[in-house]
């Protein structure tokens, strides 16, 4: 069979929407968005005709046939209650995320956008691997205070799509390998893998620091600066994601500028650089006694394993743990689109979002 696949990833700035033919990207584009156009909207959800419109204006210069689609794969949000893989977008879905199950964040919309141009072609709509699918077990999940609960909080669409061209590589099947990836990027997680399924992870804000993440901090520091005073809860969340990790100590996240500094002589620079790597290490060490050590591979991805500094900083602390690949960039159109195919060849199973029960809201 040949499928036509249409990928749509809304992101906090952009739309992406990419087409493919089976295996086969037929274009991909990207539309960024200013805070001008972003800012005459109060909520994300306010947002879709905006959007919506971005998608078609793609559609129509790339003069794409939509009867020809064969299914159209969103981007997953921050919903609760759901698991890894494929998941057809309904009226539950939607109302869900109407109802504020959902997070506020921008990929919320990747499930309306899809079932927005679907629904008047006849076809389905489906999304993939979303940032909550959350597969740990029991043990995993346990803390010290019983009314908070671990939750897998980690990149899946990347992890999941990256581990599986390793599994291809080496003529294997993903869920027959044991693995620990680590995406680095603007945030940094780190997830181990078994039976295809992520079992535990370490989340942006609970691990090593990043370009713009703090990462883990001592509790007692982060509860003295949350009641001092000199800080509100949006403050002191932009110091936990968006102001922290290198951008917080050098002003800038962009590592191409750390890595210059270092070349240049500047021993802070180097420094904390080598941390971040150590502490990307310690994580990656954190999660093998979950497997009790017998791991197949470790997978270093995202943008940041593009830098041979790093990687190799990393590489010589927790090479003696298992052989590393390293996977550099991420395709989040690519693992949409494949996550989709698989599903319409009969190689997955698609799941139905389950709801939390709470009083429902029209729209």
């Amino acid at each position: 069979m040949n499928y036509k696949v249409l990928a749509i990833n809304p992101g906090s700035t952009s739309t992406k929407v990419a087409l493919y033919e089976n295996e086969s990207r037929i274009f991909s584009e990207c539309i960024e968005h200013t805070a001008e156009e972003l800012n005459r909207f109060d909520e994300i959800l306010d947002q879709m005709g905006f959007r919506t419109r971005a998608v078609y204006s793609i559609l129509s210069e790339h003069k794409v046939e939509l009867s020809e689609l064969s299914v159209v794969a969103g981007r997953g949000g921050l919903l609760p209650n759901m698991l890894g893989g494929g998941y057809l977008v309904t009226e539950t879905m939607i109302d869900a995320i109407y109802n504020e199950e959902a997070s506020p964040h921008a990929s919320n919309l990747g499930a309306l956008l899809a079932s927005e141009i679907s629904m008047p072609l006849g076809i389905n709509a489906y999304i993939y691997d979303a940032v909550t699918a959350d597969e740990f077990p029991d043990i995993a999940a346990i803390t010290g205070m019983p009314d908070v609960r671990r939750r897998s909080m980690c990149h899946v669409l990347n992890m999941k799509a990256t581990a599986r061209k390793a599994a291809a590589k080496h003529g294997r099947k993903y869920e027959d390998l044991r693995l620990i990836v680590a995406h680095l990027g603007g945030g940094i997680s780190i997830g181990i893998h078994e039976d295809g399924k992520i079992v535990d992870a370490i989340g942006d804000d609970a691990g090593p620091f990043a370009p713009e993440r703090s990462g883990s901090v001592p509790l007692f520091y982060v509860i003295e600066m949350c009641f001092s005073g000199k800080y509100n809860k949006k403050e002191m969340a932009r110091k936990v994601r968006g102001q922290g990790g290198l951008k917080a100590h050098f002003g800038t996240s962009d590592c191409r500028e750390i890595e210059k500094m270092i070349v240049e002589g500047n021993e802070q620079a180097k420094l904390v650089y080598e941390a971040m790597a150590y502490q990307i290490a310690k994580g990656i060490g954190e999660m093998a006694p979950v497997l009790r050590g017998d791991i197949d591979y470790i997978i270093l991805t995202g943008g940041l394993a593009y830098s041979k500094m790093l990687t190799n900083m990393i590489a010589e602390r927790v090479n003696f743990i298992a052989p590393i690949e390293i996977i550099p960039g991420e395709d989040e159109m690519e693992a949409l689109a494949l996550g989709a195919l698989r599903i319409l060849r009969g190689e997955e199973t698609t799941r139905e979002y389950q709801p939390v029960k709470k009083e429902r809201k029209k729209r």
